[in-house]
């Protein structure tokens, strides 16, 4: 389950309940046509309420910070909870893309 708000050049993808195969496809057909027709700069996944995440997950991240910062835009993650938090560290995701509170 995800919803998305596109606010002055900036898409906010907020993520909620398991973050799989399945769950990554559908988030990243949805928001890769609009990242593309709007001119999106920065793109923020709030992952305050995921539950569950796989590596899917971490490729639907980095797919997208290579589409963005292709064109000089931004990729950043908000509210990751301890696991998820841990996860991003031990994957380097913290490496490229920014760490927001």
């Amino acid at each position: 389950m995800f919803s998305y708000e596109l606010k002055r050049g900036t898409l906010t993808v907020c993520l909620m309940g398991e973050l799989d195969h399945s769950m990554a496809a559908r988030v990243r057909s949805e928001i890769d046509p609009l990242i593309d027709a709007s001119g999106v700069r920065r793109l923020v996944f709030d992952v305050g309420r995921l539950e569950f995440m796989d590596s899917s997950g971490i490729g639907l991240i980095i797919g997208r910070y290579k589409r963005l910062s292709r064109r000089g835009g931004s990729v950043a993650v908000a509210g990751p909870d301890a696991r998820i938090d841990k996860l991003f560290r031990m994957c380097g995701v913290y490496q490229v893309v920014e760490r927001l509170a």
